[in-house]
């Protein structure tokens, strides 16, 4: 899965409108026209054209969405981007989605049985380690997609 994969199954299981990504890119940090986003939420594959989400670009997203959800952090500057230097962006994903949706371990290991798949505490706490630590596992694309998935049984009862 590529980023601008993971964005379109984000903003479908999160029900996001265009106006509501272009402000998540905005508070993140990137300017987005609303005649740019769709050229971003297309497949990269397909043949139309596009424009590619990078991991600075996604990563950008993410904490805007962290400020949309939640609300500025009083007296917070603009969080440093680390995904560029990291090789996992589904990691990440899990991270910051947890963040931004307050979602507590137990709400996450039940939005994986939404979607179908068994993971226990210790797994996800290995997911959510930082990238280094002895305990941390890589994140693959059927863990993110099934973890989009079960955010959208949750959130839109698909």
């Amino acid at each position: 899965m590529d980023n601008n994969d993971i964005l379109i199954r984000l903003r479908y299981a999160l029900d996001l409108k265009n106006a509501e990504m272009v402000e998540i890119f905005k508070l993140g940090g990137i300017e987005v026209s609303p005649l740019e986003l769709p050229l971003i939420l297309t497949k990269s594959d397909s043949e139309e054209e596009n424009i590619t989400c990078d991991n600075v670009m996604f990563e950008s997203f993410l904490n805007g969405l962290i400020t949309f959800k939640r609300g500025p952090k009083p007296g917070a500057e603009t969080p440093e981007l680390t995904l560029g230097r990291s090789t996992n962006v589904n990691n990440h994903l899990l991270k910051k989605v947890k963040i931004a949706l307050a979602l507590t371990t137990e709400e996450m290991i039940e939005i994986f049985e939404l979607a179908g798949l068994q993971v226990t505490k210790g797994e996800l706490g290995a997911l959510l380690r930082k990238e280094g630590h002895k305990n941390y596992k890589a994140c693959g694309d059927k863990f993110a997609r099934n973890f989009l998935k079960g955010l959208a049984v949750k959130y839109r009862g698909a």
